[in-house]
C-alpha cells in the first residue's frame, strides 16, 4: 500500500465521518433571487450508505427492524474497506460529485448550479483540512484525484491499481454467493451476484480506458461495455449466436431490477417477492457466467 493510500485512514476521524455523511452543516448559500440552502454533504440514509457500500464492492446488509450500526459505523467501514482496495480516491469523487448533490441544487439554473457545488465542496474540503492540519496534513484535490498528504510534501499521484477480475477472482465471488444460498441468505446471494456484474463491466471499461457510468444503472454499463467491444449483433454472425447475445440484455436487467427489489440493501415492501433456493442459484450461475463471458470478450480483443 503506497503512503498515500495509507493517509486516507485519517479521513476515519469521527468528526469527518459525520461531515461526510452530512450530518453537519455549515450556514447558508444564498441564490441570486434571495433563496437558501444550507452547505452541507449530502444527508446519507443508513439505506442510503449500504447502497454506497455495495457500489463500491462491499454488500452491506441493512437492518430495517433494529440492529443496523450507526450511520458513521457504516461509512468508516466503507473507507476501511477502499483503503484495502486502493479506492478511496474514486469514492471521495463520486460523493463530491454534482449529481450527488442533485437534489439539494434542483430548481436552480445551470451557472448558478456550478457556482453553488464550487462553493459548497470548497466549504466542505477546508472544514475537513480544519481537522487535518493538526496533524500537519490535507485533503486535496488535483485533476480528478483525491489525495491526503502532508501539508508541505510535494503532492505525487499514484494511479490507482485496477483490481484484476479473471476466471479466479469470478469463481470466487460466485463461490462465496453459493455459499450464502445454502445458507438460506438468499438476499447477500443476490447482492454479491449483481456486485460481480458491475465489477465486471467497469473492469472492462476502465481496461479500454473509458470512464463507467456513473448512473448505477447496470442496464447502462452493459451498454457501455457493448459498444467498446462491439458487442452488436452482427447480420455475418450465426442466428443463434446472435439470439444467444440478445438474451444477455434479460439476465442483466432482471439481476439489476431483482438487486434493486429484494437485494439485503432494502426492506421488506409491497414490491418484494420471494425467491426459493433454486431461483438464487439461477441468478448466481447467470451472473458468473455473464461475467465470464465478458471477460472472454475482453481477453480476446485485448
Amino acid at each position: 500500500m503506497n503512503q498515500n493510500n495509507k493517509l486516507f485512514g485519517l479521513l476515519r476521524n469521527k468528526k469527518i465521518i459525520e461531515i461526510l455523511d452530512g450530518d453537519i452543516k455549515y450556514g447558508d448559500y444564498e441564490f441570486e433571487d434571495g433563496s437558501t440552502i444550507k452547505i452541507s454533504m449530502p444527508y446519507l440514509s443508513g439505506a442510503d450508505l449500504c447502497a454506497l457500500s455495495t457500489r463500491f464492492g462491499l454488500p452491506v446488509t441493512y437492518s430495517w427492524n433494529g440492529g443496523a450500526l450507526s450511520r458513521w459505523q457504516y461509512l468508516d467501514e466503507l473507507f476501511e474497506y477502499c483503503i484495502k482496495y486502493n479506492k478511496c480516491s474514486s469514492l471521495l469523487a463520486h460523493m463530491f460529485s454534482l449529481n450527488q448533490f442533485s437534489k439539494l441544487l434542483k430548481g436552480y439554473d445551470a451557472e448558478e448550479i456550478k457556482n453553488a457545488h464550487k462553493v459548497i465542496v470548497n466549504t466542505i474540503i477546508g472544514e475537513i483540512n480544519g481537522i487535518l492540519v493538526w496533524g500537519g496534513n490535507e485533503l486535496a484535490i488535483v485533476g480528478n484525484n483525491f489525495i491526503v498528504h502532508p501539508i508541505e510534501s510535494k503532492i505525487e499521484i499514484v494511479a490507482p491499481a485496477i483490481k484484476t477480475i479473471d476466471r479466479e477472482y469470478i469463481i470466487s465471488i460466485s463461490s462465496r454467493a453459493m455459499r450464502d444460498v445454502e445458507q438460506n441468505d438468499f438476499d447477500s446471494a443476490i447482492t454479491k451476484a449483481r456486485t460481480l456484474l458491475e465489477e465486471t463491466f467497469c473492469y472492462v471499461i476502465e481496461k479500454k480506458n473509458e470512464v463507467p457510468s456513473d448512473s448505477g444503472d447496470m442496464s447502462k454499463l452493459y451498454k457501455q461495455v457493448k459498444t467498446l467491444y462491439n458487442m452488436h449483433n452482427d447480420a455475418n454472425t450465426d442466428r443463434r449466436i446472435n439470439t444467444l447475445l440478445s438474451g444477455l440484455n434479460s439476465i442483466v436487467s432482471a439481476i439489476s431490477e431483482m438487486r434493486n427489489k429484494d437485494s439485503d440493501a432494502h426492506g421488506v415492501g409491497s414490491n418484494r417477492i420471494n425467491i426459493d433456493e433454486h431461483h438464487a442459484r439461477l441468478f448466481v450461475n447467470a451472473a458468473m457466467t455473464m461475467a465470464d463471458f465478458i471477460i472472454s470478450v475482453y481477453k480476446k480483443q485485448s
